[in-house]
């Protein structure tokens, strides 16, 4: 692309254009950049809500998905890229599935997450082999990250995920992007120009780290990966987790810590089982074909097998 329309195209951007709240930054004292700074930030949960019925809509089709063996699959580049990575990273830890299940990709692949890559984003090309490469299919859910919307990598690969059928959505930070108008649903909350001009890394970042936490959250709660708000399906993979799961059935079967333990020993670490163990007093074997017949949601297993139980 050339350089002229280039410039004519960042010159559309609402998130390249110049914050007229800040335009002294350069003079002011650090108390008074970290004020600008966090009034900025403060406008961000409202941009979020004005797209909450977008990200919701995006939560169904990923819970379809999930139901269906698909996936959820994240693109990007740069901070964005970074971002997808980071909240498919956590999933299988946080809600015990397998790494599988939600994939990020980043335009330049993993080195990317720690050293710029020289014009990683700019192919179009390598946004659709990144698809062909996890084998994307109809089942699943790609999601397109890019603050601008108009990034080759993800535009690349949104057009390829369509052409296979493949539910999309695009995630920007720009009215009426490139990605926003191709993609099956367009979340784009507008957060303004950054404090830092073309800074996105800042407002930017934040609105749409705010949208992954929904995304994934949301979806994992919809396929019964919590007890009320509790985390119940976590992978008890390390010693604060072992510690987090043993206070979850304290909390909800009103046990001591002995038995709590006693518990989640005889589930295998199990939390969901044990929890469901203790609530009704099923075997380890009981509580796994509860659970199985229950669709996996305590919840309802806990009701059938123990109305008190249901909360």
């Amino acid at each position: 692309m050339a350089k002229t329309t280039l410039m004519a195209e960042l010159e559309q951007l609402v998130s390249e254009a110049r914050n007229p709240e800040t335009l002294q930054i350069d003079l002011m004292s650090s108390s008074e950049i970290v004020a600008a700074m966090n009034a900025e930030d403060a406008k961000v949960a409202e941009a979020v809500r004005q797209a909450l019925p977008q990200v919701a809509a995006t939560v169904d089709c990923i819970v379809e998905a999930f139901k269906a063996g698909g996936r959820l699959i994240y693109m990007g580049a740069g901070t964005s890229g970074r971002l997808g990575v980071l909240d498919a990273s956590e999933c299988p830890p946080t809600f015990g599935v397998p790494e599988g299940m939600v994939v990020g990709l980043i335009a330049g692949g993993d080195r990317a997450l720690r050293h710029p890559i020289e014009g990683a984003e700019d192919s179009r090309d390598e946004g659709r082999n990144d698809l062909q490469r996890v084998n994307v299919s109809a089942r699943d859910v790609v999601v397109g990250i890019a603050v601008s919307g108009r990034t080759p990598y993800v535009i690349g690969g949104l057009d390829y995920a369509k052409s296979v059928g493949a539910v999309t959505a695009a995630l920007s930070c720009n009215p009426d992007s490139a990605i926003a108008n191709m993609a099956d649903i367009a979340i784009s909350p507008l957060v303004g120009p950054e404090a830092l001009t073309g800074s996105t890394r800042l407002k930017s970042g934040t609105a749409q780290k705010l949208v992954l936490n929904m995304l994934t959250t949301a979806s994992m709660i919809r396929i019964g990966k919590s007890y009320e708000n509790l985390m119940v399906d976590l992978s008890v993979s390390n010693e604060k987790l072992a510690a987090r799961a043993t206070r979850i059935l304290i909390e909800v079967a009103d046990c001591t810590a002995e038995e709590a333990e006693a518990f989640l020993a005889a589930s295998k670490n199990n939390v969901k089982l044990a929890i469901l163990m203790a609530l009704t007093g099923m075997s380890a074997a009981e509580g796994a074909r509860a659970l199985e017949e229950a669709g996996g949601f305590l919840r309802r297993a806990a009701a059938q097998h123990q109305p008190r139980a249901a909360g």
